[in-house]
Order: C-alpha cells, then sequence, then structure tokens
C-alpha cells in the first residue's frame, strides 16, 4: 500500500530532525501550522531561533530538492515565522534563520541561512 504524502513527508521531516540534532540543534516543534503556512521544524542552533523547511526529492531531474524552496515558499515560510514569534510572545528582534534540509535517497544536507527575510 503506497504511502500518503503527508506520511512521507512526516517520515523525511523525523529523518531531518534526527540530523539536525546531530549537527547541534535542538528541536522546539514539528508542523507548526497557522492559517498563512506551515513549517516543518522549528529548532534552536545557538543564538538563532531556526525555521527549517524539510524538501525531499526522489531524483534531481528537476534540481534536486533546494531550488523547490522558491520565491513564494519563502515568503510563506516568512509570514508563519512571524506568526510564530507573536503567538510564542518572542519579540520581532529575536535573532532568527531560514534553514533548509534537502534529502535525496542518497544523502541530506542542509543550507543554514537558506534565504533572507521576505515581507
Amino acid at each position: 500500500m503506497k504511502k500518503s504524502t503527508r506520511e512521507t513527508g512526516t517520515q523525511y521531516e523525523e529523518r531531518a530532525a534526527q540530523y539536525l540534532e546531530q549537527q547541534g540543534y535542538r528541536i522546539l516543534e514539528k508542523n507548526f501550522c497557522c492559517r498563512s503556512g506551515e513549517i516543518d521544524l522549528v529548532a534552536v542552533d545557538g543564538e538563532y531561533l531556526c525555521f527549517v523547511e524539510v524538501k525531499f526529492r526522489e531524483n534531481s531531474d528537476c534540481g534536486g530538492p533546494f531550488l523547490a524552496v522558491d520565491n513564494k515558499k519563502q515568503r510563506r515560510i516568512c509570514q508563519t515565522a512571524l506568526f510564530y514569534l507573536m503567538r510564542r510572545g518572542l519579540p520581532e528582534e529575536t535573532p532568527c534563520r531560514f534553514d533548509v534540509v534537502g534529502i535525496t535517497p542518497d544523502d541530506t544536507a542542509l543550507i543554514k541561512d537558506a534565504f533572507p527575510y521576505h515581507t
């Protein structure tokens, strides 16, 4: 029986969370959702609150997982991150970063500070 997209996403988000913990991150939350969007993982890395997008691609035919985080997706993540700060009572000045974990069958890779804050 084929897995649902949500089940597959959860599997790779778990893999990404384990990978980030091995890199020294502390995972605060998984799948934060609100009306403006979803953030796969919220974590702390040093002084930064990190909003992490996880992308899996079976192959690199369409450019691989990192290219899937386009400007539209980045804006949605930024809006959701701003809501996260507000909901948690954190100041807008909280040092934040947007990271992306790309997963393929052969590799897991991390881009720290993958994109700037978009309004």
